[in-house]
């Protein structure tokens, strides 16, 4: 029998542990093994504990920066990094992701992110944060290609609009990129969560990355 995928939660507030254990509590086959409140509480976990995924707080006491996140790489080769932090700083992003971390995710998120990025680093993908994702180094969203093939077919401007949700784009944004109305914008995202039978735009960009669109 496979056993759950491993997480161990580093964050020095109570409350935000608590808050997280509650979250992982919902989701199938994944097992909070423990938490820790500073750095050296961090190690001694993780060498205690078979652990698959860490959600880390760069804000912690005794984590000295992104170093932390290279010596965690280099002491638990096959551990998994999730930077989980207020700091939506993109060049704090880059480098996190620069030392070894596999996802990025701000305290400012949606909740139900947490599930998008947990399910993404356990196929062995990595996932950013939808709110510093479209602002990252200016990137453009892109465009579908004619194999993007969903269960329940979607035209081009629907796949467009998936894709844009997926990058974190706003209503305004999706306006100004494909030259519509942001009224135009939110009845498109509106008609297509109707039509997927879905209801945030964390489960749209659930939908995204299964279809094997970017969403990072």
């Amino acid at each position: 029998m496979k056993r759950p995928f491993a997480v161990a939660l580093a964050d020095d507030h109570a409350i935000v542990r608590e808050g997280l254990k509650l979250l992982f509590s919902t989701l199938d086959d994944v097992v909070v093994v423990g938490e820790a409140a500073d750095g050296e509480s961090v190690r001694s976990l993780l060498r205690h504990n078979a652990t698959d995924l860490l959600v880390l707080d760069l804000g912690m006491p005794g984590v000295t920066g992104l170093q932390f996140i290279r010596s965690l790489r280099d002491s638990f080769p096959r551990l998994k990094i999730l930077v989980l932090t207020a700091n939506l700083e993109p060049r704090t992003v880059r480098a996190a992701l620069d030392a070894g971390a596999d996802g990025y995710l701000t305290k400012h998120d949606d909740p139900a992110e947490l599930a998008v990025a947990v399910d993404a680093i356990r196929q062995g993908g990595s996932y950013l944060a939808a709110a510093v994702r479209l602002a990252a180094d200016g990137r453009s969203v892109a465009e579908p290609t004619a194999g993007t093939i969903s269960p329940i077919p979607l035209t081009r401007r629907e796949l467009q609009i998936l894709a844009l949700v997926a990058h974190g784009a706003t209503a305004r944004d999706m306006a100004e990129r494909l030259g519509i109305s942001p009224l135009t914008a939110r009845k498109h995202r509106e008609n297509l969560m109707r039509k997927l039978d879905l209801h945030s735009a964390a489960e749209l960009t659930a939908y995204a990355v299964r279809l094997g669109l970017p969403a990072g």
